[in-house]
């Protein structure tokens, strides 16, 4: 479930990118997400650089500033924890794919939402438009979840997937640094749902 657009702004198919071109790319996120992890996301985008083993100009070929090199990082997250739930979907049984994957959402909430409030607002609302592609994601990831979930008998029926992830996003905040009180705030979050 990507959460990029497939097209460019030419109304055209977007051509892949070569392949030393995509594992710059690739080098160059997987870096920032290190470093912005690290130092926040007023981070030097030269250390990013530096860390991919990238030259700065290579770097802004495909990250022109910060603002497109945030997106592209939140991008990745929501596209590699939604892949996490499909994935979790035929590997695990319905109640501990959801709660496992309840777990990775807290822990993208809690460590990863200062990404996207540092991306900054822009006049065409391309920001919020973002935001709610990426939520739509996590939603219908968790909907997808949840749904088998409640099929298989684990989860009550009249829990709806807007207030698990609104439980869950508390959880986030409330606990980002507590790794044991995140565990037990989703434990209550499970026996709370549970059938």
């Amino acid at each position: 479930m990507s959460v990029r657009s497939s097209s460019s702004g030419q109304g055209g198919p977007r051509r892949a990118p070569r392949a030393d071109a995509q594992r710059n790319r690739d080098l160059l996120l997987v870096a920032a997400s290190e470093v912005f992890d690290e130092r926040g996301p007023d981070a030097p985008l030269d250390e990013i650089a530096r860390r991919a083993g990238i030259g700065n100009a290579t770097m802004y070929r495909h990250f022109p500033d910060r603002r497109e090199l945030l997106i592209a990082v939140d991008a990745d997250e929501v596209t590699a924890l939604c892949k996490q739930g499909e994935a979790m979907l035929e590997s695990q049984s319905p109640e501990e794919a959801l709660f496992a994957w309840l777990r990775a959402f807290i822990a993208h909430v809690a460590t990863k939402r200062h990404l996207a409030f540092a991306i900054p607002r822009d006049h065409e609302s391309e920001r919020s438009a973002q935001f709610d592609q990426w939520h739509a994601a996590m939603r219908s990831t968790a909907t997808a979840l949840l749904t088998r979930a409640r099929s298989a008998g684990v989860v009550r029926a009249d829990v709806n997937v807007a207030d698990l992830l609104a439980v869950a996003s508390g959880i986030a905040v409330a606990a980002a640094v507590d790794d044991d009180q995140t565990e037990r705030c989703l434990e209550l979050l499970r026996h709370g749902v549970a059938r």
